[in-house]
């Protein structure tokens, strides 16, 4: 079992920056996935960056790539998301994920995932 707890969200103007954090408690194995994904009202929730626990590989959707970076702090057991040139289009609830295995194949599916946190808003202003 893993639980997560995001932090970390709020309001920013377009161009401004913000860090999300997800703490994870429990166990987290060595091969477990830790993923952001962030959800806008009346869409679906979409894939945003994803790291292996272990592993060095990061993954980034196209549309965050160059402007948000996904890293791990393995100590503290707390993956970040740190989001550069924000856009409007960045709004949205922020949803941290993880699972206990891991594949490179799927970590960009919602459904890969069966620990998710409550979600932090971010809002991002014109």
């Amino acid at each position: 079992q893993i639980q997560l707890v995001e932090s970390g969200g709020g309001l920013v103007q377009a161009g401004g920056s913000l860090r999300l954090s997800c703490a994870a408690s429990g166990r987290v194995f060595s091969r477990s996935g830790v993923a952001w994904f962030r959800q806008a009202p009346g869409k679906q929730r979409d894939f945003v960056a994803a790291l292996i626990w272990s592993g060095d590989n990061t993954y980034h959707a196209d549309s965050v790539k160059g402007r948000f970076t996904i890293s791990r702090d393995s100590a503290n057991k707390t993956v970040y998301l740190e989001m550069n040139s924000l856009k409007p289009e960045d709004t949205a609830t922020y949803y941290c994920a993880a699972n206990n295995a891991a594949h490179r194949a799927t970590v960009t599916l919602v459904k890969a995932y069966n620990y998710w946190g409550r979600g932090t808003r971010v809002t991002v202003t014109s």
